[in-house]
């Protein structure tokens, strides 16, 4: 079964193993009867596949016998969510105030053409993923970007690659 999942093509035969595909079977088969069931069985299915494309929310809504329309408006209400493979690390640009007037936008800028990637999509070698955020506290280090839970303060646009390579 192929999709698209953001800017990635998702065949769901060859991106999860026949284990993890049964044990979403097993899940699904225990909470088919339970009323309240679809938030703990799209919890576990994203614990188990670290995504949730759109064939195994059809494999989902079949299961719990729900229209397709329901599961995915649950799936794109929570943020906890996602719908497309994120990457091995995560890269969190500072946009809030401090941050923005002492050149977070030319990071962003920087990283977004470094990665050709737009906010929220994962690199094609699902590396990176990129995001923004308004605030991280930490302001006297404006501009401010994380890589996962590391933390790069003080930037300018010419030391992104830098920071890039280190995650490589």
């Amino acid at each position: 079964m192929k999709a698209k999942a953001g800017n990635v093509d998702i065949d769901i035969s060859k991106e999860f193993t026949p284990e993890q595909l049964k044990k979403l079977d097993e899940i699904i088969a225990a909470n088919k009867d339970k009323a309240g069931s679809l938030i703990p069985v799209l919890e576990q299915a994203q614990m188990l596949l670290a995504f949730l494309p759109m064939p195994i929310l059809k494999i989902i809504a079949k299961g719990l016998n729900l229209p397709l329309s329901r599961v995915y408006g649950v799936v794109t209400f929570y943020s906890f969510f996602t719908m497309t493979p994120r990457g091995k690390h995560t890269m969190r640009v500072c946009l809030g105030t401090a941050c923005y007037v002492r050149g977070g936008k030319s990071i962003y800028d920087a990283i977004k053409k470094d990665l050709n990637v737009e906010e929220g999509e994962t690199t094609p070698d699902r590396l990176f993923t990129l995001e923004t955020v308004r605030c991280v506290g930490a302001c006297g280090l404006g501009p401010v970007i994380f890589v996962g839970e590391d933390v790069h303060g003080r930037l300018k646009p010419g030391k992104v690659k830098d920071v890039i390579k280190q995650y490589n």
